[in-house]
């Protein structure tokens, strides 16, 4: 049987954090502010200018190895592994990140045929992907560095 409601975009995702004030300062940084608070289930609603929502959830423990225990760890666990938000110029967005001192975990480089994108990690180490849609390339020889802004 047929799910009767088509979905029509995608609302938000969840990050569970262990420092409400580290985590809400990091992702201001990003371009997110805090539109609500819902104290009763130790979580907030953060957005940015163009209507992007996430909420981070206050209840994570901290681990004392600064892993990620649906990424770095050798047996995979089901569960989301990361957010991917789009922007504009993938490259303002890497130097921005290198003047601020954000880690990049992965630099820029083509991820199938219609993005470039890089990585970066919270300060839970969550990751967090950043991609610039592109045309298709023409030929598969194609580089990111050929990709111009």
């Amino acid at each position: 049987m047929k799910q009767p409601q088509p979905i029509r975009q995608f609302d938000h995702v969840g990050i569970r954090v262990s420092d409400r004030q580290q985590a809400v300062a990091f992702y201001e940084q990003l371009g997110f502010r805090e539109v609500r608070s819902f104290e009763k289930y130790e979580a907030n609603e953060m957005e940015t200018s163009d209507g992007v929502r996430i909420n981070l959830i206050f209840n994570a423990t901290r681990l004392p190895h600064g892993r990620n225990v649906l990424l770095d760890e050798p047996i995979k666990l089901p569960g989301v592994t990361h957010p991917a938000f789009v922007v504009d110029d993938l490259y303002a967005l890497k130097d921005w990140l290198d003047e601020a001192g954000i880690a990049i975990t992965e630099g820029i480089h083509r991820l199938g045929p219609r993005r470039i994108t890089l990585f970066i990690r919270d300060p839970d180490r969550n990751v967090l992907e950043f991609n610039q849609l592109v045309a298709e390339p023409a030929s598969a020889s194609t580089s990111p560095e050929s990709i111009t802004r």
